[in-house]
């Protein structure tokens, strides 16, 4: 077939985020509300600082913040996610980090299926938080071979999007028809359905375990429980959200409020209570479901996480039960040891930073090449560029898992990693996320000091 009629993953992707924002605001009307403070705060701190404004623009930064989105989903079984490994890569999207979100109490591994690439980035940065229940952290043989039933008799994916992935493995690409055809089927799985696959009587007992649990087996499929919009002000944002009718959670998870923003801050309003029908015809409720905020910083160095989770875990011991103000005012003194500026995070090897040649480098003669990048920088012939931080932060995460799914389930799972076992369930390698923005960083410095040279 001719892949020049093949519809682009970076398309087919950018279509399917549209088509789920639209799905989840119809099924979560709270959620477009969302969506509207996040672009008026948005929009009002671009307006009053110019230089932020001109810096995002200058790093292809503002192109795809309105469209900027990651969802999380919670599958049961190491085919469904498998499946969706080949599924997400069909719209260029693969399996980034490891994360054990059993230290922090939640029965789940996950990793972010997310393009790689910068051009990807740059078009769409759509990420999904995929989680892989781990039944053997039910303590209940009963109740996990229970679990373990149920899942066996489902399909999580329609007969179609199977084959339509199937097709684009085998001929490299799909066409018009069959990319529409496919960001349909595709989107099926990830749909709310309010009919339960089990009885009431089970689902309190999965409930009763935890319930994370009985969100994961007692349904057709992995509906998307949030979606989550990027802001540029994220205290302004949560300041905000109780005046539009949004029930808050207590804290911003992450870094504090900073001059230069590090890794991922995020927030959001808590899950909603929604009816649903078990088998039999009883009704009930079902919270799962809820409305996320992110703002995003510089990805950092393994030495500047090491730092991070060391100032993190003093902050811990001195914010438990603070309002949010008081939680923030007491990060930020904890993280007064962090330093603050481009210049200081770069030249402690705390952050990564991509190189680029500025109109005087760019005019400067063979001879002005040089070794030293900081002389460089310091001649006005290089910038350096804050790499955007792509990926998310275990604590943080459980952190919003937690809030949304009873706070007072937390302790049982702790120390459970095991990253092999969640690439033998995927069927791939996930990428080290630190690889990528360090290769990154060595590209635009080699591509520096290659022109300067010429």
């Amino acid at each position: 077939m001719n892949t020049s009629a093949f519809v682009s993953s970076d398309e087919i992707r950018d279509r399917f985020s549209r088509a789920m924002s639209a799905m989840y605001q119809a099924e979560v009307p709270q959620y477009e509300t969302l969506l509207a403070l996040v672009e008026q705060v948005n929009r009002e701190t671009l307006e009053r600082d110019p230089a932020l404004a001109e810096r995002l623009e200058s790093h292809n930064e503002l192109a795809r913040l309105g469209v900027e989105r990651h969802g999380a989903i919670r599958v049961g079984t190491a085919d469904e996610l498998a499946m969706l490994r080949r599924l997400f890569a069909v719209m260029g999207m693969f399996p980034v980090g490891y994360y054990d979100l059993s230290e922090a109490g939640v029965p789940v591994h996950s990793t972010a299926f997310r393009p790689k690439e910068d051009a990807a980035l740059a078009r769409n940065p759509f990420r999904i938080f995929t989680s892989l229940l781990r039944l053997e952290l039910i303590e209940s043989e009963a109740l996990r071979d229970k679990a373990a039933e149920i899942l066996s008799q489902r399909d999580i994916f329609t007969a179609q999007a199977r084959e339509l992935t199937a097709v684009a493995e085998e001929q490299g690409g799909l066409d018009e028809a069959q990319a529409e055809r496919f960001v349909a089927e595709a989107l099926e799985t990830f749909r709310w359905h309010q009919d339960a696959t089990v009885d009431m009587e089970t689902h309190a007992a999965l409930q009763a375990e935890h319930r994370l649990i009985a969100d994961v087996v007692c349904f057709r499929g992995p509906h998307i429980n949030h979606l989550t919009p990027r802001t540029l002000d994220i205290d302004e944002a949560q300041r905000r959200m109780p005046a539009m009718g949004m029930n808050a959670k207590e804290v911003i998870e992450g870094p504090p409020r900073r001059n230069c923003p590090i890794l991922l801050r995020q927030t959001s309003f808590k899950a909603l209570e929604e009816a649903i029908r078990f088998t039999g015809d009883r009704q009930g409720t079902h919270s799962a479901r809820f409305g996320e905020i992110e703002q995003r910083g510089v990805a950092l160095t393994a030495e500047g996480r090491t730092l991070y989770d060391q100032l993190l875990g003093e902050s811990r011991q001195r914010t438990v039960g603070l309002s949010n103000e008081q939680h923030q005012h007491v990060l930020a003194e904890v993280f007064a040891d962090f330093p603050d500026s481009d210049d200081e995070l770069r030249r402690r090897g705390l952050a990564f930073f991509e190189y680029r040649l500025t109109e005087a480098g760019k005019e400067a003669s063979a001879a002005a090449g040089a070794s030293d990048m900081e002389a460089l920088i310091t001649q006005g012939l290089v910038e350096a560029l804050p790499i955007t931080y792509e990926d998310f932060l275990p604590v943080s995460a459980a952190g919003i898992f937690q809030s949304n799914l009873g706070g007072e389930q937390g302790e049982a799972y702790a120390g459970n990693a095991n990253r092999d076992a969640f690439e033998a369930a995927l069927g791939a390698a996930v990428t080290d996320e630190l690889a990528l923005y360090a290769e990154r960083e060595r590209l635009s410095r080699q591509a520096v000091l290659r022109a300067l040279r010429a």
